[in-house]
């Protein structure tokens, strides 16, 4: 049973990867087109104006992959609570920097800048 378990939350958590991946590509694209359209109308030397509108909705995207992005990370945060609560608390389902080291190598590079 447990093993089951195991594995029902390695796929949750592979996925779970995979979607926070994916909106972080999405959210680069995006600012990336955000950024590309008024220096693209500069260098075609077109009017202000022109495009303004697709430059808003653009940003309104930004916004809202922002915030897909701030509610990905509260259902990491939400699926760690449940996979403690079926048992599996000792087990590591993968991710690419642990919190904890991610967190610490934060606060080293700070240090060593001051």
């Amino acid at each position: 049973m447990l093993k089951d378990r195991r594995n029902a939350a390695q796929k949750i958590a592979d996925q779970l990867m995979a979607s926070e991946r994916s909106i972080d590509l999405a959210l680069a694209d995006v600012a990336g087109l955000t950024g590309a359209m008024p220096a693209a109308r500069i260098e075609a030397n077109i009017a202000a104006e022109v495009g303004q509108e697709a430059l808003e909705q653009a940003a309104e995207v930004l916004v809202a992959l922002v915030s897909a992005r701030r509610k990905i990370i509260a259902t990491h945060r939400e699926l760690a609570g449940v996979k403690d609560r079926i048992g599996l608390r000792e087990v590591a389902l993968g991710g690419l920097v642990p919190k904890e080291a991610a967190d610490a190598g934060g606060l080293r590079v700070v240090a060593q800048a001051a």
